[in-house]
């Protein structure tokens, strides 16, 4: 059931969807369902939405389509940016263009992440799932059933290969093949959610929208740095 009130239900936190599309919102809205407890608010085009963040609504996150009448999405993402008060606020793109231009528009307007249509639940996922804090050690150790030296073996192999990647995005990225790029990108962020580390998962999403070799690279080398940082945790876990 989706919850269209300016409140957050329970303490859920509040997503807000932005299509003209009636069809492809009520989708995305499914998805964002079916990732978890959401309070998930709908906006039928970028005025629309601009009214209810004039208003006051302060959403958790802003999943919005590029191409909409009345105020497109990336004139919302303008006025979002520009904004003190909401400048902040994860802000994905969603749309069935992927040329260099329009990505490369977005990522100059700050765009948070830029999502592919037709979309799919593991597109969204990491976006949602960077809302919640990354897990401490403990928290890791115990979801995963294992101690604290195996998740040290698991961090540092998800770390090598992170730098693996990030020493040449440019030679997997120019191959042409722009699905198995996005695929390394999503089982990399996978092994990244795996390990409870959400903000790096969301990193590698932002870079799955924007598949050229300087924002991939840039996604690959912070994501490799908050897992190096995890990693060092467990050294010092270790040495107390």
């Amino acid at each position: 059931m989706f919850i269209r009130s300016n409140k957050c239900l329970g303490g859920a936190m509040q997503v807000l969807v932005v299509d003209d599309d009636v069809v492809s919102r009520m989708m995305l809205m499914h998805l964002v369902d079916s990732c978890g407890r959401y309070d998930i608010l709908e906006a039928e085009d970028g005025a629309d939405a601009w009214r209810q963040l004039e208003a006051g609504l302060r959403p958790a996150l802003v999943f919005c389509d590029l191409r909409m009448p009345h105020l497109s999405g990336t004139e919302l993402l303008g006025r979002v940016k520009a904004d003190p008060a909401l400048h902040a606020t994860p802000f994905v793109l969603v749309s069935a263009a992927n040329d260099a231009a329009t990505m490369g528009e977005a990522a100059a307007l700050g765009a948070d992440g830029y999502v592919v249509k037709p979309f799919r639940i593991e597109q969204l996922r990491p976006h949602l799932a960077a809302l919640a804090p990354d897990e401490t050690l403990d928290e890791s150790a115990r979801r995963l059933g294992i101690d604290l030296a195996r998740l040290r073996l698991y961090l540092g192999g998800l770390e090598r290969q992170l730098l693996d990647a990030a020493a040449s995005p440019a030679a997997w990225l120019g191959a042409g093949d722009a699905e198995g790029a996005r695929a390394r990108l999503a089982r990399l962020g996978e092994g990244c959610s795996t390990l409870g580390l959400h903000a790096a998962a969301a990193c590698l999403a932002r870079a799955q929208g924007m598949l050229a070799p300087a924002p991939v690279g840039a996604a690959l080398r912070e994501a490799c740095a908050l897992v190096r940082r995890q990693l060092e945790r467990t050294g010092e876990r270790a040495s107390a």
